[in-house]
């Protein structure tokens, strides 16, 4: 129980990962632990950032690369965000236009067997459109510090297909990317459930693959808050975690997926029917709960920086991650595993791609972590995994 209770305001964008907080609240957990809560549906990435920046915001659903991102001060807004746990693992998907899936197929009919071949088959169709003088064909992410933009250049990356070099990369909100792949703007993207879902449903395009056949279970939102704030409101900055991680136990029992469409279904959360939400969890491979998926574990907020690093928004000569731990606060998360009388994994910087399923930690389960490339990262050398990318590491 909190002992400096106040009210909150969390922000959150309507997708599938925002389910704990909605739940949260809805079942009454914040309010167990002394919080009063109100949710603030947001219109962008960029909105949660700046209000968390200004403090209109105490908490929100957040990108795991954005408490990275804006800690640095990258796209000119510079505040020490923190997160106590992660509120969902993989839930994205990348959705190629109709045209597209068609213009794949017609050089390889087997376009769409595998992430591997269906990204071989893209280089190759890149190339034809360069020689014959066709525009480049664009993709869109949700933000440029995202899991989205990361994967989606790693699976382009991995195939030959340089991200900033062949195609045209744009951002746009999440509820924008289907009205824009309708309008034949963009060819595709990689956004967050249900959108990949409802972009099928109007037949505007098809999922080429899951983030997860990317990176198994990458790290996707997190609960991130400010962090004066945090060090002010200490006990009630773990009340809501624990309140949260309850949630995503909650979350996590098939028996009580039905009664948590019906709250999502409500129009001021994500408002979509059950039928699009349930195919949308199902597709995205969400984890919420099981297999360690809310640990910050900061070995995955160094794999983030190392692919900003990759892609030149952080200078690749600086190799101290220290200050990784300052922003994934595993010790805090593990208070909150013994409010809730979970065991939890001690924190470590463990090697990730070496597990292709799960696998015992101490006391606890790890979920698989294995890359589409089979190339592992050693969070203490980054250095040298940053030196292993050739053009292309799959076999064309």
């Amino acid at each position: 129980m909190s002992t400096n209770k106040q009210t909150l305001t969390l922000g959150f964008l309507p997708l599938l990962d925002a389910s704990p907080l909605l739940l949260a609240q809805e079942l009454g957990l914040f309010a167990a632990e002394g919080l009063k809560v109100n949710l603030s549906r947001e219109a962008s990435w960029a909105n949660i950032r700046d209000k968390l920046y200004v403090g209109s915001l105490q908490g929100a659903q957040l990108l795991a690369p954005m408490a990275i991102s804006v800690s640095l001060g990258l796209n000119k807004v510079k505040a020490p965000l923190v997160t106590g746990m992660v509120l969902s693992r993989n839930g994205n998907a990348i959705t190629v236009s109709n045209s597209l899936i068609e213009q794949l197929r017609v050089l390889n009919p087997e376009a769409l067997a595998s992430p591997h071949i269906s990204v071989l088959t893209l280089r190759k169709l890149i190339n034809e459109r360069t020689q014959q003088g066709t525009a480049a064909l664009t993709l869109a992410t949700v933000y440029p510090y995202s899991c989205h933009n990361y994967l989606l250049r790693y699976w382009l990356a991995a195939g030959g297909i340089h991200p900033d070099h062949d195609i045209n990369m744009v951002v746009i909100p999440p509820e924008q990317m289907v009205a824009q792949l309708a309008s034949g703007r963009i060819d595709g993207f990689c956004v967050g459930e249900p959108w990949n879902q409802v972009a099928v449903a109007q037949g505007h395009g098809k999922i080429l693959l899951n983030t997860w056949d990317i990176w198994h279970n990458a790290p996707e939102k997190v609960l991130a808050v400010h962090g004066d704030w945090a060090a002010a409101n200490e006990d009630t900055h773990l009340a809501l975690i624990t309140a949260t991680l309850r949630a995503c136990r909650w979350l996590e029992e098939p028996a009580n997926r039905d009664e948590a469409l019906a709250i999502l279904t409500q129009p001021q959360y994500l408002g979509f029917t059950p039928e699009t939400l349930a195919s949308g969890f199902k597709t995205g491979r969400h984890q919420f709960f099981r297999d360690s998926a809310n640990y910050p574990w900061p070995a995955h907020g160094t794999w983030l920086l190392s692919q900003m690093m990759r892609w030149g928004h952080v200078p690749s000569t600086n190799a101290d991650h220290s200050f990784i731990n300052s922003i994934f606060l595993s010790s805090l998360f593990e208070q909150a595993c013994r409010n809730v009388g979970i065991p939890c994994a001690t924190e470590q910087l463990y090697q990730i791609g070496k597990h292709a399923a799960s696998w015992e930690l101490g006391e606890v389960t790890v979920g698989a972590d294995r890359f589409i490339d089979g190339i592992r990262f050693n969070p203490d050398d980054t250095g040298a995994y940053l030196q292993q990318f050739a053009v292309s590491n799959l076999d064309s």
